[in-house]
């Protein structure tokens, strides 16, 4: 019998077909709807391996019915949703999607800010309603980013990327980070910050950190009162990071300019929610690595990792708890 993998959502046919000779592959046949959480369950007992993605919960309960489990292979460069400690103890590995998104997440990242600073979504849509009628000195008006200070909290692989960025605006970098990176010191001139620097001195403060104990709600009522009211916030790395109330009343208290998001505490968030009622805010519905290059290489090495640990061999990319 061969071995059985399913995938969480539904992947292009042609990505596939390179394990379907060797596995009996069946894919979640939704592209943009989650599987069901006891059909998960149902499909986790059966597989020998599982490609997930961020919205998938695999916690105890689902690792422990997973008897034949060797390996959850996750669509992201974070793995948040997993429970890499248990399935650890169980003899499960789990893979991620590193570097390989690294240039496209700054990308992304980069154009969030440049789009809430110069309101960009605002301005488009503006037009399409028909309210433009005539000019004015300030019709508009957002904030200039060349020459400004961006600090940038999480400085791994993707905050320098998007220091790089800010290089080329010729921003000023300040960055916080668990370690120092001299590269960035020495290449881009980025300057090491306390925590509470970057919160005072920046005029865009970027939030690319893991979601981890020590940063969940990192930005709260306390670090929004401690940013300059021109100051313009940028999350584009894990929603509970975020203390999304907190940001709420900053918002509309003026204690802070503008905020862009591409990450929210609940995905995908509702309509009604009230961050979402804010013209200064622009919100994405979590596109950092949206490219369709940078998905399918995503999409080729869980694959890859999947048919490595399933023919015996030891996976390309594991995550270490």
């Amino acid at each position: 019998m061969k071995p059985y993998i399913f995938i969480t959502r539904k992947l292009p046919e042609q990505v596939v077909a390179r394990l379907t000779e060797k596995y009996e592959v069946k894919m979640w046949d939704k592209e943009d709807e989650a599987v069901p959480r006891d059909r998960l369950l149902l499909e986790a007992k059966k597989a020998d391996a599982l490609l997930t993605m961020l919205s998938d919960s695999i916690d105890e309960e689902l690792l422990s019915v997973g008897e034949k489990l060797k390996l959850i292979a996750n669509l992201a460069v974070g793995y948040d949703n997993i429970n890499v400690k248990a399935a650890a103890e169980k003899g499960i590995l789990v893979t991620n999607t590193p570097d390989v998104l690294t240039d496209t997440t700054a990308d992304l990242t980069f154009g969030l800010l440049l789009a809430t600073a110069r309101r960009l979504v605002e301005a488009a849509e503006f037009v399409k309603e028909g309210k433009w009628q005539s000019w004015s000195p300030l019709l508009l008006a957002g904030h200039d980013v060349h020459h400004k200070t961006i600090g940038v909290v999480g400085m791994g692989s993707i905050g320098e990327t998007v220091a790089k960025r800010a290089k080329g605006f010729d921003m000023n970098i300040l960055y916080h980070n668990r370690s120092r990176k001299p590269k960035a010191e020495e290449d881009l001139g980025a300057v090491y910050c306390s925590f509470e620097e970057i919160l005072s001195q920046s005029d865009f403060i970027v939030c690319l950190t893991p979601l981890t104990n020590e940063t969940k709600n990192l930005f709260n009522q306390e670090s929004f009162k401690k940013m300059k009211k021109s100051a313009i916030f940028i999350n584009a790395s894990r929603g509970a990071v975020v203390n999304e109330k907190d940001l709420y009343e900053a918002l509309i208290n003026g204690e802070i300019a503008a905020v862009g998001l591409d990450v929210f505490e609940k995905e995908p968030i509702s309509a009604n929610h009230p961050l979402l009622q804010l013209p200064n805010v622009v919100a994405l519905p979590h596109i950092g690595s949206a490219s369709i290059e940078t998905r399918t290489e995503m999409m080729h090495l869980c694959l890859e990792n999947i048919d490595l640990v399933l023919s015996g061999k030891k996976p390309k990319t594991p995550v270490t708890h």
